[in-house]
Formats: structure tokens, sequence, C-alpha cells
């Protein structure tokens, strides 16, 4: 694979891709204010040095919501970016792709940014669909990855523009590869995994391999509460899974002696509406009842294991952790996790690095990864499509 350093860039347009799907609200005129700038600070360095180097920076990303619709733009995050590098102009255009988009490419100076339209806007990017992603790659003439929590996507912009332009990762793609691949292949054991959050589609795979690869293995309460339901062991609403995810499912293995699952809960109704919560063990689960968190005898047993830790990696919380009383569990072994200071910690996904951030614990992590499900599936082996389509 080729880096930035194995480049010319002067005088080169360069089409940049960056994540800018950040965290955000929508206010009652629908402005989009954005709650953490992370995944645009990771890109600041990659940007900077094709600065310095003269090259033509285009940059492009995406940001979606829960449903697609126009009000989702990059224009306020083209205006944080701008103060982060303190004032470069970064100039933003309403759209990738048009006579406009081309025309300002084209008058662009060495050194100067421009910042296009979300990416999404156009349905052809999530579809892979080739002759969008030549459409891209025709607006420059070099192309960097420097998006490695959309790697793992078969997208327009990630796994087809390597096709048609010389291709290269950028800074943080880079230092991506190169920590997670040292944990990959050479962790400090033992090496103990902790999953949580309730995407138990993408997820179940990645248990079926962390089983083989980590020492120990441990699920979130939401995580195990679906789990247990579609085996049929607890209560509850089945969701509707994919086949395959139903089938990986089955053929867990509950008392594998690496897996560790909620042996208590803190239970609440599944509406949230009326004042109501209890702790008790996960069997005791009711049908009208969820379970929102992780009890104290697991939060026990969890910090434990944490404490024999040689390589921690984290993602997702291990319960509904932006809500009180339900922040407990996460809280707890986020302390337990900066308290191990022999182990090498490696975190990553939006809500995770939300609450390491809300407490003030970002330098006490070796690597914070931009990505959460990029970040597991390398982890797990698994081969990026982002990162194979740059070799």
């Amino acid at each position: 694979m080729l880096y930035l350093k194995d480049f010319d860039f002067k005088n080169k347009k360069t089409l940049v891709r960056c994540d800018f799907n950040v965290p955000f609200s929508l206010s009652g005129k629908g402005e989009i204010k954005i709650l953490d700038d992370f995944r645009i600070r990771e890109s600041l360095p990659t940007i900077k040095y094709l600065i310095d180097k003269g090259a033509k920076v285009i940059l492009i990303s995406h940001l979606s919501g829960p449903e697609k619709n126009e009000k989702y733009s990059l224009k306020e995050i083209a205006f944080r970016l701008d103060e982060l590098l303190l004032n470069k102009n970064v100039k933003f255009i309403d759209d990738c792709l048009n006579k406009k988009t081309e025309k300002e490419i084209n008058k662009m100076k060495p050194g100067e940014i421009l910042f296009l339209e979300n990416l999404r806007f156009y349905d052809e990017e999530e579809k892979n669909d080739l002759a969008f992603a030549r459409r891209l790659a025709n607006l420059a003439d070099v192309y960097v990855n420097d998006a490695f929590s959309v790697s793992h996507r078969r997208h327009a912009s990630i796994e087809g523009i390597p096709q048609f332009l010389p291709s290269t990762a950028g800074l943080l793609l880079e230092k991506e590869i190169s920590v997670l691949s040292e944990v990959l292949e050479k962790p400090r054991r033992p090496l103990v995994v902790i999953s949580g959050g309730a995407k138990i589609n993408t997820k179940i795979k990645l248990i079926e391999r962390f089983l083989k690869k980590a020492d120990h293995l441990l699920l979130g309460s939401k995580l195990t509460e679906i789990l247990l339901i579609e085996k049929g062991i607890l209560v509850g609403e089945h969701l509707e899974l994919k086949k395959e995810t139903l089938e990986k499912i089955g053929k867990v293995n509950l008392t594998h002696s690496k897996l560790h699952l909620p042996v208590d809960g803190q239970m609440a109704l599944v509406s949230l509406e009326e004042e109501y919560f209890r702790i008790g063990g996960i069997g005791t689960l009711r049908k009208e009842e969820d379970v929102f968190d992780i009890g104290p005898e697991t939060r026990n047993i969890f910090i434990e294991i944490i404490k024999t830790a040689g390589t921690i990696v984290w993602n997702g919380p291990l319960g509904m952790c932006e809500k009180e009383p339900f922040d407990r569990g996460t809280k707890d072994v986020v302390e337990a996790i900066v308290k191990n200071q022999k182990a090498f910690k490696v975190a990553g996904g939006g809500d995770t690095v939300s609450m390491i951030s809300k407490l003030n614990l970002m330098d006490k992590f070796d690597h914070i990864s931009s990505g959460g499900g990029a970040m597991m599936e390398f982890l797990s082996g698994e081969k990026l499509p982002g990162i194979s389509a740059l070799k």
C-alpha cells in the first residue's frame, strides 16, 4: 500500500475522502449543531500535510440522519473545519457533482481547500455505483482515503474511486492500520474485548470471531438481552433479524469459558414512561421490561477481569449511558479501564468516544479509533474493502 510520503502532491487536484459524519442535533429551524468534533479534528493532520505540499485539496464526506433528507448538509461541518484550520478559507460547494463544482475545482490554486456537499445526497454512493465513482474520480488527479471509520463499507467513494485514480492512505488511516495491526497480531495478553450497544446484526459475527482471538469477551446489557431473547432463554419481543444473524446466534455457546454475560441488570419499563426501576437477575426479566444497564454484580465481575488485562479493546456502551441512572455501568467500566495502567487501551465508536470525552479521559487511552464498526471488523480479522482497494 502507498502512503502520502510516496506521492508528489504539488499542484495536484487531490480528492480526500474524510469521515465528517459527526454526532449532531437539529434546532427548531432545522439547523445542524455539532455535538462532538472528534472526527473533524482527526482529519486535520492529513489536510495540513497536503496544504503544505501544495496540493489542491478537495474534501468529500457524508453526513447521515435517521432518514435521507437534504437538511443534512455538510455546510456547518465546513465552517467548523475552517475554524480548526485557523481560517484557511475553506470554500463550501453545495453539490459534489455538477458543472459549478467542476468550474470551482478548475479555478483552484495550490494550498486551497474545496469542501463538497454530502455524498449521500446521491443514491449511487451507497449502491457503490461505478459510473458515479468514475465521475468523482474525474474531479481529481490523486485519491486519498482518510476515512477509516467507513472503510468497512462497499461504497462508491470508498471502494470505487481507487479503480480510476492513483490512490493512497491518509495519515489517519495509516495510524489506524499501524496501531490496530499491532493489537491484532501481537496483543499483550490477556486480551479483553468489551462490546455493548444493540446492533446484533453487525456484532454477532464479531462475537463469533473474538471468542477465538480474545482471552475474555465481555458483553453489555442490551446486546445480551437480544441474544438471550432470540435463543428463547428470556421473555421479550423478538426482532426482525437477518437469517444469517439468527443462524449465528443459534451457534453461540453461552457456556464458553471466554464469554462473560451480565448476571444482573437495571430494568425499567420498555417505554420508560413511568418512574419504574429495579435491579434484578437477568433471568427475572419480565415481558413489559427492558434491560437498560448492567447491574452491580456484573460490574464487579467485569472490573475484576479488566484488572488482569494486558490489552483492552472497548466498543459500545454497556447501557443507556446518555440517561441516568443507566450510565453507571459504563462509567464504572471506563474508570476500571483507565486504572489499569499496564494495559494497552483502545476504544472506538461514536457513543463510546462521546462517553470518554464527557468524562475527560481521552488522554488515558493509548488509541481512540475514529471508527467503531470498522475497528471491530479489522480486529476480528476481516478485510476492509476501503483498505483492500488501496492495495
